[in-house]
This record gives structure tokens, C-alpha cells and sequence, in this order.
């Protein structure tokens, strides 16, 4: 899917090593629908030939303030006028040091400051002009000034020493791009989703959980996150790392879930319960380890609390939406779970292709019938359903 068709980026490529990672930045933007113009700055175009991103690009690339090709002789407005975003990668210390003074003099200081859209820079420099304290206070200076950051990244640098400085990679710098250019449909929603497996312990070491990955979860938060949501996400163990700026709290038992779920929820819109939640807990799990040579183990279990359906049939509940995993009738074994929890919405796959995997294909249901989503990655099917639940919310 094709999610930047129709989007335009000025790409901004300064002074330093990193302006060869800029190439393959533009190739991914473009590859995703992207209309990529380049401007470079004068130490720039010493790292890296303008006739690439021209190249690569397809379109002019522009270094000079003094542009006859732009209409009205003032290439510095007029370049960023029908842009969606400003991306400067790499930004060294001296370019961002620019940004934070609201220097223009140059072509692509002048556009940052006269733009009227989003602007991103992703660092790129020495381990000690990053960790110096004027880069520091430049930093935060932007922060405050709402531009977004990406990275930078520590490892091994052109220097051939080790830190932070490193600029991200283009594959992460794109994906952060295609996130801060999604519609905010659900902008300053404040959104619970719960994630992963839960565990419950038989003994001191032993337990019970499932296969989950927390995949769908994870990608449902960033879903969120990227629509504008204020996101607290809720997790059981996973190996995922959670949306940046999202509010995460790790749990492990499914009693430990619901306790974080009821301690939160009076403060959300809506809640996305993804989790995979044990039905049952050991009843009287074993506080040292369980020794092979203890014959006929029987174990008891209790029923684990119903999370989804505790906050549902709250007072003034959130917009509720469940998750249901099946391996067999699938949309029958939804509907059911759906009526049963009494919430909206309910998103159905089958477990046996979506578990551990990177794609899937989810069926919606709720009062208005079953819509069934094309297979397609799980972050695209978790932006589908933000979708959806934005127009139920609306009524739309």
C-alpha cells in the first residue's frame, strides 16, 4: 500500500557523511508513492552528487537562493508552499544550531523558516558535538519549537569511534515519515490497548502462557498514536519495543492486566483490548520450585477476571473494541463474543495465520454488519481499523 500518494517532501541534505544514506531515503519515499523534491545546501553537494537524488528523484535539485527556475524569483517561498513536510536528514550541529537561532542564509535555512508545513531533522554528527552542551540546548530548543526528531542512533561512526551521533536509518526515517502524515482522526483521543500474552505461574519457575507476539498490539498502538491519540499501551512480555511516545506499562499476569486496565480507564476515550488473556490461573500456584520426584501433580485453576467485559459494562464505559482469535468459524465464534462482551466492535482473524506473523487479515464486526479487510502487514490493518472506529464514533 502505497501510503505517501499525493504527499510531497522536500528533502533537506546538509553537510555531512550520512548525505549517502539520503539516496536511499529518497528511493523508499518515492517507492511509496512519495513526490520527493531535494534541496542541498552548499557542503552538502561536496558529500554527494546533486544528479543523484535527481536520479533518484525524478524531479530538479535545488542549492541556490538565487533559483531562476522557480517562478517569481524567490525559490526560498516558493519551494515549500505545496509541501506536506520538510525532512532534513542528515541535520549536522551546524544546520540545527541554524534552526534554533531562525537563521536564512541560505536556501534550505530560509525554506525551514518561511515554511508553512511539518518539519523533521534527523542528526547526524560526532559523539562529542552531540553530547556537547550547546547541541543539547539546541535540541530541546526544537523540541519546544514542535519539530520532530529522529534519532540519532549509536554505533560505530565515520570517525571510527563509538556513540551517539549516528544518523538513523532511511527504512526508519521513512516509516516515521508515513506515521507523522497520517490523518489525525482520533487527535487528543486518549487510547488504552492492551498487548502481547499474559503468564501465570504454576511454581517459583514454571508457567502457563500462549504464542502471542504482541504484533498486533504494538501495531493497533502506533495506529492509534499516529491518528493523534494520547496512547497508553499495556503489555505482557514481549521482544517489541513500543511506540516512542507512547505511555507504556509492562505487566505479566492476566490479574496484573486488569489491574492496570481499571486504574487507567477512567481517563480514556476508548479502549482496544488486543491481549491475548489467559481464561484461566492456577489457583494455588507453588512459591518454590516443583520437584520431579512429587508423584500424581494435579493443578486447580480459577477463571481469570473478564477485562474486556469488566470496562464495557462500566457506567460511562470507553468506545470498547475486542479482539478474537479463533482457529475454526471465526466470524461465528466473533459475532457471539461480540454480543457477549456487549461492545461496538469486535476484530476477528484466523489465529493459525496471523499468529507470529507480520501481516494479517482482519474481519470487522459490529451493528452494521461484517467488513472483511484484504490481507495486507498488521501495521496497515491496525490503521484500517482506526479508521473504522473513527467513523462508528462519528457515525459516519
Amino acid at each position: 500500500m502505497n501510503e505517501l500518494n499525493g504527499k510531497r517532501i522536500l528533502l533537506g541534505v546538509t553537510g555531512g557523511i550520512a548525505a549517502y544514506k539520503a539516496a536511499e531515503l529518497v528511493r523508499l519515499l518515492k517507492k511509496d508513492g512519495a513526490d520527493v523534491r531535494v534541496v542541498m545546501t552548499e557542503s552538502g553537494a561536496e558529500f554527494i552528487s546533486p544528479v543523484t537524488f535527481q536520479a533518484l528523484s525524478g524531479n530538479p535539485v535545488h542549492t541556490s537562493m538565487w533559483d531562476q527556475s522557480i517562478p517569481n524569483g524567490m525559490p526560498h517561498i516558493e519551494l515549500s508552499r505545496d509541501c506536506d513536510l520538510i525532512m532534513v536528514a542528515p541535520a549536522t550541529a551546524n544546520f540545527i544550531a541554524k534552526l534554533t537561532a531562525g537563521r536564512a542564509d541560505d536556501l534550505l535555512s530560509t525554506l525551514c523558516l518561511a515554511r508553512e508545513c511539518a518539519l523533521m531533522v534527523a542528526p547526524a554528527m560526532n559523539r562529542q558535538m552531540w553530547e556537547n552542551p550547546s547541541t543539547q540546548r539546541n535540541i530541546k530548543t526544537l523540541l519546544t519549537d514542535g519539530v520532530q526528531l529522529i534519532g540519532p542512533d549509536s554505533g560505530e561512526q565515520a570517525c571510527g569511534e563509538l556513540g551517539v551521533g549516528r544518523m538513523s536509518e532511511p527504512a526508519l526515517i521513512a516509516s516515521e515519515i508515513v506515521s507523522s502524515l497520517q490523518p489525525k482522526l482520533l487527535q487528543n483521543k486518549n487510547v488504552i490497548v492492551t498487548a502481547g500474552p499474559t503468564y501465570e505461574a504454576i511454581d517459583a519457575v514454571r508457567g502457563i502462557t500462549n504464542a502471542s507476539s504482541g504484533k498486533m498490539g504494538y501495531a493497533v498502538a502506533q495506529a492509534a498514536q499516529d491518528a493523534g491519540a494520547n496512547v497508553t499501551l499495556i503489555s505482557g512480555k514481549t521482544s517489541l519495543n513500543p511506540p516512542t511516545n507512547a505511555r507504556f506499562i509492562s505487566v505479566i499476569s492476566a490479574q496484573d492486566m486488569f489491574d492496570a486496565v481499571i486504574k487507567e480507564i477512567d481517563h480514556a476515550d476508548i479502549f482496544i483490548s488486543v491481549a491475548a488473556v489467559a481464561d484461566f490461573k492456577v489457583k494455588n500456584p507453588n512459591e518454590h520450585k516443583i520437584k520431579k520426584s512429587q508423584k500424581n501433580l494435579s493443578i486447580e485453576f480459577d477463571e481469570t477476571a473478564d477485562i474486556l467485559k469488566s470496562v464495557a459494562h462500566r457506567k460511562n464505559p470507553p468506545f470498547c473494541v475486542g479482539f478474537a482469535a479463533e482457529s475454526q468459524d471465526v466470524e461465528e465464534y466473533a459475532r457471539k463474543k461480540r454480543i457477549e462482551k456487549g461492545i461496538p466492535l469486535i476484530a476477528a482473524n484466523l489465529v493459525t495465520e496471523a499468529l507470529n506473523s507480520d501481516d494479517n487479515s482482519l474481519i470487522l464486526i459490529d451493528d452494521h454488519g461484517i467488513k472483511k479487510l484484504a490481507s495486507s502487514s498488521k501495521l496497515e490493518q491496525a490503521r484500517l481499523l482506526i479508521t473504522h472506529i473513527n467513523r462508528l464514533i462519528h457515525n459516519q
